[in-house]
């Protein structure tokens, strides 16, 4: 049986066999009026822990419906422990974030405010419902965690030491990326965009004076929207110290 085209849909209920889901309104408007299922029809299940495990409709209303969980299909799949720490843009442009971050295998999604972020507040639900539709349409098993937004500063200020920070700047002395990477040692790691503006000269001090841990790396010679450079600077880091290897 080929399941490459049973729809997909995100639960935040726990899965296991035999179990009975009740979606919410969302889902099952999904499922019985953009879908057109009918009971008896199949939908994947996934809740970014259990798994993701065939089921099938038990009762197909607009309103309510429910769903038998039948099979296991795939285990857990954790992507590598990676953060996703970037500056805040327009709702537009932050639903693009909150999508590329998941599908090129970001962890966890950590928006911060640094002194020249334009957005003063960011909707962490919106940035969840991106994840978990970009989870659902390219078939990933795992969605990550989004924290709230806080400070640049404070977050540097009680940052773990073993997690080392991968920071895009446009002055660093080393021109190519992959050199850089290189010389960062394995274990977890974080993704450091800034805004459009860059980090002021004081943030740029805070992250000097973590050496130990912070590597600078260039993303070529072209200007890039922070939207773009982040989908760059993920795939770098994937493809040298992530599951690309």
């Amino acid at each position: 049986m080929s399941f490459a085209r049973i729809p997909r849909l995100h639960i935040d209920q726990p899965l296991k066999q035999d179990g009975t889901i009740e979606p919410d309104k969302a889902g099952c408007h999904y499922l019985v009026t953009v879908m057109r299922l009918k009971a008896g029809d199949a939908v994947r299940l996934f809740n970014g822990r259990d798994g993701e495990w065939l089921a099938h409709l038990q009762e197909a209303g607009r309103k309510r419906c429910s769903l038998q969980v039948t099979e296991f299909l795939t285990p857990p799949a954790p992507p590598p422990d990676i953060d996703y720490v970037f500056a805040p843009l327009k709702s537009a442009r932050l639903d693009y974030i909150a999508q590329k971050a998941t599908e090129m295998g970001a962890r966890r999604i950590r928006p911060v405010f640094t002194d020249h972020t334009v957005p003063k507040r960011v909707r962490v639900d919106r940035l969840k419902a991106n994840a978990i539709e970009a989870a659902e349409q390219c078939n990933l098993v795992f969605v990550p965690e989004v924290e709230e937004a806080r400070p640049l500063a404070d977050v540097l200020a009680c940052w773990p030491r073993e997690r080392h920070i991968i920071y895009c700047d446009e002055a660093a002395t080393v021109s190519n990326p992959i050199e850089a990477l290189k010389a960062v040692p394995e274990g977890p790691l974080a993704v450091l965009i800034g805004p459009e503006g860059g980090f002021s000269e004081r943030e740029r001090a805070m992250l000097r004076g973590m050496t130990d841990i912070v590597h600078p790396i260039s993303l070529g010679p072209r200007i890039m929207r922070a939207d773009t450079a982040g989908v760059a600077a993920l795939a770098l880091v994937q493809a040298v110290l992530g599951d690309w290897r």
